[in-house]
Order: structure tokens, then sequence, then C-alpha cells
């Protein structure tokens, strides 16, 4: 008799989950009954979050923690994830009460606590009957945007399976009556033009005559110290399909979020809603992406972009211009122009996108390429100490994609040490708030199709990095030390003491105008090397100093 083999499910901690059998969702199912029954004795609406990741986990805690003028909770949870051998670990995490997302923001843990063993008002499970319960189901399953070409945003496409199966899982199981809320980010007409006949397609199926409630409200959730601020206390777009859906979801917005101080904006269709996400993100990435021109026209002629842009930022009206960096990372800024560009064909049937898109695509491919200017620069460097990049040892100080988080999704700082690493630097990295880099522990696996890794030669090994967490213990033997985001540890670094840890003097690459005037000139003093994004002024102080010694 042949024994059914255990597959596991792994955290990025190594616990170890198995995955459930066939023969086990039967009883989960009567778990979950039985806690939506007391709930229901509590009088709680029953809300499904499908997807308990980056937004999804916190999310459905804020839902959860929701409470009525006399304090009572107006919300029991239930957390659907996949049972994938990627994710499944989330489940039995949160419901643990410990949050399957590393945050910043103590009240993420907080939060997560309360609502799973304090209050009772939210629980995970890998049973997607659980919909059959649902008052309102909250859609967080995510819709990538894969990039074929590297620097090339025009030849990528939308994958849309997973939200796809996702809306038809829930046409299958819910309650005619249930809402809908898509809160994931996607391509302008999905909810319209996609989800909403998926759900009547399966609500026909069913023979319901009904029309299915279907509604969106992008999130916009911002990674740091203030997460959970970031989905509770900021401000809201929604939209519904019809007037019942738009007048459930404007409902169930101002009882679980602080719209009193943050109000709600209500639009007339979904593809309102989803087009000012995408618009919204594409700004903010286009003004980086033309922050690269004049990045590389400060370099080569003297200027500190730096001292420019903080010159512009006193006018009230230009107070929010960002120093571009080593490209742009997080989950959005990246992608969510390519969203735009392929509904405008493939969703809303016109043929002339690439006529009428031309700044949305370019500004994505400079901040997809920007990156590899990095290693150029390091190469520059160690060849201005006699030194080749081929066999250098290279420390990179900061794999996350923006200061003082955790979270390396797109990130800069994985282009740099891919490009590096096909130059032949032996690449080290130290990051104090990033304990595995997910992109390359899983370079080989499931996501390979992917990865990064497909656009470079030479990246074999890269899945068994090790991100560092003594700065000291990292310097030692290091030939450049690349400073590639502005975590606050590495604002105030002393040039004498970097020098003494790597045991000699190093070239520095300062991608983000981390160091002031009077640190690059200790570092020319000590020997070392000084090359920087947008900070052409450096080689004046290279020249002053070389002067002092004669």
């Amino acid at each position: 008799m042949n024994e059914k083999k255990v597959v596991y499910s792994v955290t990025p901690m190594g616990e170890k989950f198995a995955l459930p059998q066939s023969e086990e969702y039967g009883q989960e199912l009567e778990r979950i009954e039985k806690l939506v029954q007391k709930a229901k004795a509590k009088g709680q609406e029953i809300v499904v979050v499908m997807g308990v990741g980056f937004v999804g986990a916190v999310m459905a805690a804020i839902v959860a923690d929701a409470k009525d003028e006399q304090g009572n909770n107006t919300k029991f949870v239930i957390g659907c994830q996949r049972p994938s051998v990627r994710s499944y670990w989330k489940i039995p995490i949160l419901n643990k009460g410990v949050s399957p997302v590393k945050a910043e923001d103590p009240e993420v843990e907080e939060l997560i606590e309360r609502c799973v063993i304090q209050s009772e008002t939210l629980v995970a499970t890998y049973n997607s009957d659980c919909l059959q319960f649902a008052d309102c189901v909250v859609v967080d399953v995510q819709c990538d945007y894969s990039k074929n070409d590297l620097g090339n945003m025009r030849s990528g496409e939308v994958e849309m399976a997973a939200l796809e199966a996702t809306v038809k899982t829930i046409g299958e199981k819910i309650p005619a009556s249930a809402l809908t809320l898509i809160e994931t980010t996607v391509a302008p007409g999905t909810t319209e033009f996609v989800a909403w006949p998926i759900l009547k397609k399966a609500f026909a199926k069913r023979g319901m005559k009904e029309t299915p409630l279907l509604s969106h409200s992008f999130e916009r959730v911002m990674p740091g110290k203030e997460y959970v601020s970031s989905i509770r206390d900021f401000w809201r777009v929604c939209s519904g399909c019809n007037d019942e859906a738009r007048d459930k979801v404007e409902k169930f917005l101002h009882e679980i979020l602080n719209t009193e101080e943050f109000p709600l904006t209500v639009m007339d269709r979904p593809i309102e809603s989803e087009t000012t996400k995408i618009v919204e993100n594409s700004y903010r990435a286009t003004i980086l992406a033309y922050l690269n021109e004049w990045s590389i026209f400060a370099e080569r002629n003297g200027v500190d972009l730096i001292k420019v842009i903080d010159a512009i930022k006193v006018r009230p009206t230009h107070s929010n211009m960002i120093f571009p960096g080593p490209g742009i990372g997080g989950y959005c800024l990246p992608k969510d122009g390519g969203l735009g560009y392929w509904a405008y064909k493939h969703i809303l049937g016109f043929d002339d996108g690439d006529n009428i898109f031309k700044i949305t695509p370019t500004a994505i491919d400079i901040n997809d390429t920007r990156s590899l200017h990095v290693a150029t620069l390091t190469r520059d460097a160690l060849r201005n100490m006699s030194r080749y990049i081929a066999g250098s040892q290279v420390l990179l100080c900061g794999a996350s994609y923006r200061q003082d988080v955790g979270d390396t999704r797109y990130s800069g700082s994985e282009m740099v040490v891919r490009k590096l690493t096909e130059m032949g630097a032996d690449m080290h990295v130290y990051d104090p708030y990033v304990d595995n880099w997910h992109e390359f522990e899983t370079q080989d696996g499931e996501s390979a199709e992917y990865s990064w890794k497909r656009f470079f030669r030479n990246q074999e090994g890269l899945n068994e990095m090790v991100v560092e967490k003594d700065l000291q213990e990292s310097l030692k033997g290091m030939d450049a030390m690349i400073l590639a985001v502005p975590h606050e540890q590495y604002m105030k670094l002393d040039p004498d003491q970097m020098v003494e840890w790597a045991g000699n003097p190093i070239a520095i690459i300062d991608c983000f105008g981390i160091l002031s005037d009077d640190q690059i000139r200790r570092y020319f003093e000590l020997g070392c090397e000084v090359k920087a994004l947008g900070r052409g002024h450096i080689q004046r102080i290279k020249k002053e100093v070389a002067k002092s010694k004669k």
C-alpha cells in the first residue's frame, strides 16, 4: 500500500507545515462553520479576505478590529489562502496570532495578536468553501505585470490568471447578497469587463438570477513604521459596478477605516477608481525617471544634484521632488504603468497604444535599468584604485527597496548585485532590516521563470546568498562598499572606522546622497575612491584633497 507523500510549506525562518490532505477539508470547514455561527450570534458580519499576504493579512486584521460606537466588534474575518507550497505556512502562522508578513510597524503584530487571540475575530483557512458564509469578500490576490525584456515595458503582459481564478471561485460559492470588493491594483477595466462577467457567468450556472455586487477600492499601503496607518488612516477611492454595490462598499469602508479624518472619494465607475491608482503611481515613477537624466548631467558636469533638489524643494510647489537613487522598487511603481498600457489594448480594445503611451513606458524602462549605472560606477571606482571588478570583494549595504524597511520587492539593489556578479565580482550583502532575500532564494525554484536571473549570466549560487547582520564583520577584506539604500544606520558611518574594519582603503559608491561633503573628503584623505549617483562635485573634492597633500 502506497503512503501519501507529505509535502511541506516552509516559513522564511525555516518552520515546516505539512500541506493539508483532501480528507482534512471537511473537518476544516466544520471548524470554520462553528466559528461563524458563534460570530453571527454576536451580530457580527462575516468578511472573507482572499489572500493573506503583504496587504491582505493587515487588511484582514483592520477589518477584524472594527468596532461600533459601543466598542463591540462588528466583523468576523476569515483570511483565506491557497494551500500552495510557497504560501500555505501563512495560515497556521496567522492562526497562532503571529503576522505572516514582517513589518517595522509594531502595531502589525499587536493588531493581529489582539484580533486572533483576544477578541477572536480573525481566523485563517485554506478551504475556500468558507465563501458560502460571506457577507463581504475582499480580494487581495496579486495581479502582476511580467516583463519579458529588461528595459522594455511594452513587451510585458499582465498576469491575470490568479485573479481570474479567485473571482471564479468567489462566484461559485458566495451568497447572492454578498459584496465582493477587489482591493488589488488591477489593469483599468478589469473589475467591469473581466471580473464582473466571470461572476455573472458563475451565478447563471448556479441558476441565480441576481446581479453580483462587485466593487473596487485600491489600497495605498506603505511599508515601514506606519504600515497599519497607511491602510486604516489614509484616503480611499472606491466605486461599484452598480448603485447597490457602490452604496455597500461605501458603507463597508466607512465602518472599517478612519473616514472621518480621511474622507472617501466615491467614483461613478470602477474603471475610474482603477485608473486613479495607475495614474497616481505612473506620475511618481515618471518624476523619478525624469530626474535620472539630470543625475547623469550632474555627474558629468561637477554638479551635486542633492543640493540642487534641496534648493528647489524650498519652493512649496516642488516640495515632493525625490532623488531617484538606484532605480525604484516596491510592488507598485515599477509595474503599475504597464497595467494601464496593457489594458488599453487587451481589455479596452485599442490598437494605437504605442502612439498614445510614450512617457509612461519610457519612465518605467529608465527606472528598471538605472541601477546598472551603479555597477559602472563601482567598476570605475575600483579601476581608479588599480583594481579590477572581476574577483573583487564588494559589500552592498541595503537590500530593501527603500529606507528603514525590509521589503525587497523590485529592489534596485537586486539589479546591482546581478550585474556586478555577471561582471565577476564576489558580492556580499548587509541589511539590518532584511533576513532573507526572497528574490535570490527562489531564483531556481517555482519563481524561476519570473526571476531577473534570466536577464544576466553567471548567476549560479546567488540563491545561497546570506544577508549579513554585522557590518564590522561584513566589511572585513572588502574592496568596495555600495551604500544602496539610505537606512538610518548608514547615514552617519565614520570613514575612519569603515577603513579600519575593511583593513584597507576601499571604493565607496553612494547611491542616495548619503555621504556629506566632509565624509567624502575624509574618504579621499584615507586613500579611498568615492563615486556617487548624481554628485559630480565629488571630483572637485578629490582634487582639493590631492592638492592639500602636495
